[in-house]
């Protein structure tokens, strides 16, 4: 086989081997803080005297040994497993479909149950192995509402919230299949760093406006953070968001995780037809906001994202634009070769376009880098993300370019 064809390779795996959750109405307790989850035991018959001690320990096999199975809580008497087999679940989502770009990247297509969207949802996640680190990629919504004109996913219409379960979930299962739990082996064929945790990282840049559920989200993220589980540090935690800017207030004050903005113009009337929700939180708003965040400094830099858009939003006169626009805000701003799919009118920009605007902007004192193409062949590209029921077919997604977004966050 010729190297070529080897680096284009695309593995895709269906219904791989994992505890899949049984169709059943039983709550789960991953995604529970602890004060709901011992208010939970309690109503289930655990004495109150036992209750912090019980907490513990369960928070302790579901977050840091990353047990899906009652029975694999050692030091759990057989009858309290009993009861909680009986009433709860700790079971992970089932996976569709799983793809490995010849880059390393992963790709899990993950389903879920219905709960009140008239039929079983789809996600996707995506893994982002680079040197030193490695990043997942996690959505917080079935679809999207905000119709961001060159953007896939949001051709998708909003079916329904994630719980903080099933956000919490897609971390859970990329560490099962990554080998990133305590005396668990990396699977064969990971591509992931040779040193300490796989997943070091991660973004909440999937499918969907995290800012539009924000307690669901805010849930996971304090417990994805929380020192006692699986202790990512919030300086290694991005939320993405494309101007919810009450939420971003939120955000800062209540979660405290690092903050990207979806920018991608810097005149209101171009940033209203690329991202709609500026009309209603346009771009003094979003940037009043984004000065006020919490703790911004240049260790705590909020990055914008800024999509490179071919005649649209790439002159050196927009360069001139931004770097007024992000003056006095401690910043990176990711720049992003557009990533076609069928049906958009838009093209890339000219690499030789991108690279003069990347100029500019480095000069002016900002770090502007130029997201490389990852996970090409699987189409794991920010707004590129779609669930099952409106994804390309496998022959067109192959045919185009893609790229995720990596390295946010803390090194």
């Amino acid at each position: 086989m010729a190297a070529t064809e080897i680096l284009n390779r695309v593995d895709t795996v269906r219904a791989p081997q994992a505890r899949i959750a049984p169709q059943t109405e039983k709550p789960s307790l991953i995604g529970l803080l602890r004060e709901d989850m011992a208010k939970a035991l309690v109503e289930k018959g655990v004495p109150e005297r036992q209750v912090k001690m019980r907490v513990s320990q369960l928070w302790h096999w579901l977050y840091v040994r990353g047990v899906s199975d009652f029975d694999e809580m050692l030091n759990v008497s057989k009858d309290m497993r009993e009861m909680l087999k009986q009433h709860f679940t700790i079971a992970r989502p089932e996976i569709v479909e799983e793809q490995t770009s010849g880059d390393g990247t992963r790709k899990w297509l993950l389903r879920f149950p219905a709960r009140g969207a008239g039929r079983p949802v789809e996600i996707e996640t995506v893994y982002i192995p680079e040197e030193g680190r490695g990043t997942l990629c996690i959505s917080s919504q079935v679809g999207c509402t905000l119709t961001c004109s060159f953007c896939h996913t949001g051709t998708q219409k909003l079916v329904r919230n994630l719980t903080a379960e099933e956000i919490l979930a897609q971390l859970l299962l990329a560490r099962d299949r990554l080998g990133d739990f305590p005396e668990r082996d990396t699977p064969q064929g990971a591509i992931v760093p040779a040193e300490g945790r796989k997943i070091t990282n991660i973004v909440m840049m999937g499918m969907g406006e995290p800012l539009y559920n924000f307690e669901e989200v805010k849930t996971a993220l304090l417990i994805a953070s929380d020192g006692e589980g699986l202790s990512l540090s919030k300086r290694r935690i991005t939320l993405s968001t494309s101007g919810i800017v009450p939420e971003i207030y939120r955000t800062g004050e209540e979660i405290g995780v690092m903050l990207a903005i979806s920018l991608h113009a810097v005149r209101d009337d171009l940033r209203d037809m690329l991202v709609p929700i500026n009309k209603k939180y346009p771009l003094k708003e979003l940037m009043d906001a984004c000065r006020a965040y919490p703790g911004l400094s240049n260790a705590r830099r909020i990055t914008f994202e800024y999509v490179m858009l071919k005649d649209v939003n790439d002159s050196l006169e927009d360069a001139k634009e931004l770097i007024k626009l992000l003056r006095g805000v401690p910043a990176k701003i990711n720049l992003i070769p557009f990533n076609p799919w069928p049906g958009t009118n838009y093209q890339c920009s000219d690499w030789e376009q991108i690279e003069k605007f990347a100029d500019f902007i480095n000069q002016a004192g900002y770090a502007s880098p130029i997201r490389t193409p990852r996970g090409r062949d699987i189409l794991a590209a920010c707004g590129q993300l779609k669930s099952e029921s409106e994804r390309m077919r496998k022959v067109d997604r192959l045919a185009f370019e893609a790229m995720m977004i990596a390295n946010h966050g803390e090194d």
